[in-house]
């Protein structure tokens, strides 16, 4: 599992107090960049291997400003060619929202998905783990 911990920005926030729920999907992008390098070491653009297929969020309860969030990144599913990405937006113990997001592990050149094996598909692996509910 990859762990991303900040502090919301004032501009998070909407005129109801909590952060705007056009964040999450922000927020979550930002917090798979460990997950990025597995397949783009440096994060070169000009290199990158990975399309997003579907993203879906799920609000559960509310996040607010001067809290520290924690995004938690993990898989639940690795298929031939792409992979199910869970992330869940917690603060002060609970959690405020939960997103998935498929992944294909792409070749631009060839306009085609690649395979997941060997070691990238074992790193992969590493992070996964069966969603909670």
């Amino acid at each position: 599992m990859f762990t991303l911990k900040f502090s919301p920005s004032f501009t998070d926030t909407d005129a109801l107090g909590h952060i705007n729920n056009t964040r999450l999907p922000v927020w979550f992008e930002r917090a798979r960049n460990d997950l990025f390098r597995l397949f783009t070491p440096d994060l070169d653009p000009k290199k990158w291997r990975l399309i997003l297929a579907s993203i879906k969020i799920d609000f559960l309860g509310e996040l607010f400003y001067g809290e520290e969030i924690e995004i938690k990144t993990y898989l639940n599913k690795i298929g031939n060619s792409s992979f199910v990405v869970v992330q869940e937006a917690w603060q002060n113990g609970k959690i405020g929202s939960r997103g998935e997001a498929v992944l294909v592990h792409y070749s631009f050149e060839n306009k085609a998905s690649l395979p997941l094996e060997g070691e990238l598909r074992e790193a992969l692996t590493a992070h996964l783990i069966q969603a909670t509910s």
